[in-house]
């Protein structure tokens, strides 16, 4: 693999970056069974650092001043390992431990605690490398809310490992998206990283349902976009994908 260039030669992006990073923590990880049975997803370790540590850090190496984290199994933990950590920014807990609201339904009852009008949505249980710069950043640059609702980070399908999928979506020049729909095999997947506007969840309410309740409202309208990662990409979904992942991360 390509080895990374050092840190003081790495290119830096200035943008605007959205107040708040919400990492959605809050899953019942049962394909990552038994090493769940005790513990939730977001605090199993890949190479020695919990899944929600790696998340919270990028978001921190990003200059990010305000974090939002969603709890609900083994909610306690999580409120645990957020006190534990030392973040030069403010973390909110947005509590679900009455009912396990999925990831739009996490959003919205978590948006009281989310600060601006866009913000960036982060799964736990997906690791990025960054490529030649930030990728919070990079994604932060090519933000634009007049022509946008939701920026999503984007992997090829042929380099999205740990992923058994068919893809999510399909990507036009412009970084315009259209979803899987019924043909065989879509060329990018949802990294689980994403900018996306606050109005999608006005008046939705705090139950359950997905991401794709808002992500259709921006479809709809021609303004739902794609970003290809240009590093390294994990998802981290069952016990054997830990050790495929730690194999990779010593290699690069």
């Amino acid at each position: 693999m390509t080895t990374p260039l050092p840190l003081f030669l790495r290119p830096t992006i200035t943008c605007t970056l959205p107040e708040t990073a919400m990492v959605m923590a809050a899953g019942l990880g049962k394909r990552m069974r038994p090493l769940t049975a005790t513990r939730p997803k977001p605090l199993i370790e890949v190479a020695g650092r919990s899944l929600l540590d790696r998340a919270l850090d990028g978001v921190a190496a990003a200059g990010i001043e305000h974090v939002v984290v969603n709890a609900h199994y083994f909610a306690d933990q999580i409120e645990a390992a957020v006190k534990s950590r030392q973040h030069p920014a403010r973390i909110d807990v947005s509590d679900e431990r009455a009912l396990l609201l999925e990831t739009g339904g996490g959003i919205a009852n978590a948006l009281p605690l989310i600060r601006g009008d866009s913000f960036f949505t982060i799964n736990a249980d997906n690791m990025w490398i960054n490529g030649p710069v930030d990728t919070l950043r990079l994604i932060a640059a090519r933000w634009n809310p007049d022509e946008m609702d939701a920026l999503l980070l984007l992997v090829p399908l042929a380099r999205a490992h740990g992923y058994d999928g068919r893809g999510d979506f399909h990507m036009d020049g412009l970084g315009q998206l259209t979803p899987h729909g019924g043909l065989k095999v879509a060329p990018f997947v949802y990294s689980g990283l994403q900018i996306i506007a606050r109005h999608l969840f006005d008046g939705e309410p705090a139950e359950p349902f997905t991401m794709w309740r808002a992500w259709n409202k921006a479809l709809a309208k021609g303004r739902m976009f794609g970003l290809s990662h240009p590093g390294l990409w994990f998802h981290v979904g069952t016990p054997a994908s830990i050790g495929e992942t730690e194999v990779l991360l010593a290699e690069a």
